[in-house]
């Protein structure tokens, strides 16, 4: 046996063995590592600022930890405790105001009535009861699996900031491309997590805080569904409605009509139409030109359905997959295009 392919059989035995050693680790390293590429930039401020490679992925280590998954752990955390004490006297009037609603509804929409009424049949009292007690058992399992993902995320996204650069050589010198595809490759994935991770800290900051203001003047936890209306709304199409309307219904049934019109005409325009269609691509935009300083010409509708397709084939963690996924893929066919150039220039 030749000694390289002796090599190549050793080398993929350990490989093999590598990849059962880390199964469950896998996941937290690549959130890691695209988190570290999408904020490379702050790195490379922080550095600036400290003069310390440590220090910088340290400092950002920390920020990441207090501007994402602290709010998340706070959400998890509140809203096992509440499913707890859920008050089943308020889950009764609301029922009651349904089951009267739908009993009044216009002949014409009588095709619904009976899907309606099945729906409201099958959400019983009880069984609201029991599954909130279920649901608040496996959130709180769900909440303990969270904040141990988050913690592993925060370690690896530390070693892939502060070792980023010496990866990178590494990486580089065993592929073996030129130097102009690398840095084309790395600068097409950079500038596209760039981008999707500040739209995604813009929406859920922006919206959460309006919504939130909103709701604590009605008298609820503003900064607990400030958080949730934050997290909804990074559901495309659906996910403001899916916090403002049920608080809209809730408000119907107690009789406080006023709250309902205002819940539902402040959440559609300031929110969804003043805040999401108008405000949110210009404060990024802002980011893009002055703080990415990006070149890349990026198409917001690819990024979108990029988010859309992983959220629905990874779950939560699909909103940094997808978009990875798809900037990957195509910095590999925009490459592939300056190859055909190229060799079709050296040919004639």
């Amino acid at each position: 046996m030749k000694p390289q392919h002796f090599f190549i059989l050793l080398f993929t035995f350990a490989l093999y063995w590598m990849y059962q050693l880390y199964n469950a680790y896998w996941m937290p390293i690549l959130i890691g590592s695209l988190l570290a590429i999408s904020t490379a930039n702050i790195h490379k401020k922080l550095h600036d600022i400290f003069k310390n490679n440590f220090l910088a992925a340290f400092t950002s280590s920390i920020l990441l930890a207090i501007l994402l998954f602290a709010p998340l752990g706070y959400f998890l955390t509140s809203l096992t405790i509440k499913l707890h004490v859920l008050d089943i006297d308020s889950i009764s009037t609301v029922h009651q105001k349904i089951e009267l609603w739908i009993s009044n509804l216009p002949k014409s929409l009588d095709f619904i009535k009976a899907r309606l009424g099945e729906i409201i049949d099958y959400n019983n009292l009880s069984a609201i009861a029991g599954d909130s007690l279920g649901l608040a058992a496996n959130l709180g399992k769900y909440s303990a699996s969270f904040l141990k993902d988050a913690f592993l995320i925060i370690i690896f996204y530390f070693f892939a900031q502060y070792y980023g650069k010496t990866i990178m050589r590494y990486l580089i010198k065993i592929i073996r491309l030129p130097q102009q595809d690398t840095t084309l490759l790395s600068l097409e994935l950079s500038n596209v997590m760039s981008v999707v991770f500040y739209s995604i800290i813009a929406t859920a900051t922006l919206e959460g805080t309006l919504f939130g203001i909103m709701i604590s003047v009605i008298g609820y936890n503003g900064l607990l569904f400030g958080i949730m209306y934050g997290i909804a709304s990074l559901i495309p199409i659906v996910g403001g409605a899916l916090m403002w309307a049920p608080f809209m219904i809730y408000e119907l049934s107690l009789g406080h009509t006023s709250n309902a019109l205002f819940i539902t005409l402040y959440s559609i325009i300031i929110i969804s139409i003043i805040a999401d269609t108008f405000v949110k691509p210009m404060i990024i935009k802002y980011i893009d030109v002055n703080f990415i300083k990006s070149s890349t010409k990026i198409n917001e509708l690819l990024i979108f359905f990029s988010i859309l397709a992983g959220l629905t084939a990874f779950g939560f963690w699909g909103m940094v997959l997808g978009p990875a996924i798809t900037a990957f893929f195509m910095a590999l066919l925009k490459l592939l295009e300056t190859q055909d150039t190229n060799y079709l220039t050296q040919s004639k």
